[in-house]
């Protein structure tokens, strides 16, 4: 299974913001969106990410409160990708090794979308599930050998 399938799944509603915008707004569209990650353009280009990860750093930084700053002060300026031909066996071990709960999806230089550790995880148990019912089919349409044959 590749990226490429989870992104048709998924859909395609993407959520973005400029490095300048400030992180009290930054985590109001967060919190109303629902959502765990934007992804940083500047000028089209793909400069950051701003995860949980970086609004707790930046809480943690400013003594509880999460201050005057912009998204370019905190975020991940240099976030791991993949492209929608990666196989998903290597996004989980690149999520698991780099604790990445989101991976931004570039065809060379165009945003795709993103893809969260619960994404990859969903689509892994959806494979194993219909794989598991295709092997109780072939299974239970066993052909059984006739006994006076043994």
């Amino acid at each position: 299974m590749k990226v490429s399938e989870i992104l048709q799944v998924k859909g395609n509603i993407l959520f973005t913001i400029t490095p300048d915008t400030p992180m009290k707004d930054a985590v109001s569209f967060m919190e109303e969106k629902d959502i765990g990650s934007l992804i940083v353009m500047e000028f089209g280009d793909l400069v950051g990410m701003l995860t949980f990860r970086e609004v707790i750093r930046a809480i943690h930084k400013n003594g509880g409160a999460l201050g005057d700053g912009t998204v370019r002060k905190y975020m991940d300026d240099h976030p791991m990708t993949v492209t929608p031909e990666t196989e998903v066996n290597e996004v989980r071990r690149m999520m698991l090794e780099k604790h990445s709960r989101y991976l931004p999806v570039m065809d060379a230089k165009t945003l795709m979308g993103v893809i969260s550790f619960y994404d990859v995880a969903r689509a892994v148990l959806e494979a194993q599930s219909f794989e598991n019912k295709m092997l109780k089919a072939y299974i239970r349409d066993w052909p059984v050998e006739d006994e006076k044959e043994s």
